[in-house]
């Protein structure tokens, strides 16, 4: 399994909706409320055999008011 963290930017007043639509898919392993450029901070695990862009198009950018991710790849923990 690959560590993927999301920066989720939702539209306005429909942060915590997309956060209860993120915790029904059930595909994370943490999710946060942050401040800064975006509202929510997704951790999730991809299968290595997965593409990473697919399994996010795919289970997460179709959630009405998400307006925008940033997606960053980890390599190695310490």
């Amino acid at each position: 399994m690959r560590c993927v963290f999301v920066n989720i930017r939702c539209k306005p007043g429909t942060s915590y909706r997309v956060a209860e639509e993120i915790a029904l898919r059930e595909i994370h392993s943490e999710l946060y409320s942050t401040s800064g450029p975006f509202d929510l901070l997704l951790k999730l695990y991809v299968p290595k055999d997965e593409d990473v862009g697919q399994f996010i198009n795919q289970n997460l950018l179709d959630i009405h008011g998400i307006e925008r991710t940033e997606t960053t790849l980890t390599f190695k923990a310490f």
